[in-house]
């Protein structure tokens, strides 16, 4: 295949990637392969055709084994490790929540969700401290 070839299809992996599906990083590779393969047979590294697809070949497996768990942990994993920064954090607590309620509260400027998981009941504008993050909801207890 010619280089511009290699260059297209790379393009359209990347571009299928990108805007049609979520292949997971899978469709990336590939189209890196491609562009790799093609800048080397434009800068004159110009092997059989057979060849440049074993290339492409092995270039895709090193990439997705060395890369790609990494990457797409990296980029879709949520953010692991960001809910233990919220532990033992104290949050100010906006309104009464009963044992068991919800409220809301207020920690570094901004409005959280927050259940009491206490047998205690929390007072609004008391100190209440957490204990687990459920998603967006800081489970608490009352200090």
């Amino acid at each position: 295949m010619t280089w511009w070839a290699w260059m297209i299809l790379g393009a359209v992996l990347l571009a299928a990637e990108l805007f049609a599906v979520d292949a997971q990083f899978y469709l990336v590779f590939l189209g890196v392969s491609a562009a790799i393969v093609g800048l080397a047979s434009l800068i004159g590294i110009n092997p059989p055709e057979w060849m440049q697809w074993l290339a492409f070949a092995i270039i895709s497996v090193v990439f997705f084994v060395t890369f790609r768990k990494a990457l797409y942990e990296k980029l879709r994993g949520g953010g692991e490790g960001y809910q233990q920064r919220y532990l033992g954090e104290v949050v100010t607590v906006s309104e009464d929540v009963a044992p068991g309620g919800r409220g809301r509260a207020q920690y570094r400027g901004s409005d959280w969700n927050i259940q009491n998981v206490g047998e205690s009941a929390i007072a609004a504008g008391a100190p209440a401290k957490v204990v687990e993050v459920d998603g967006l909801t800081l489970n608490v207890e009352a200090e």
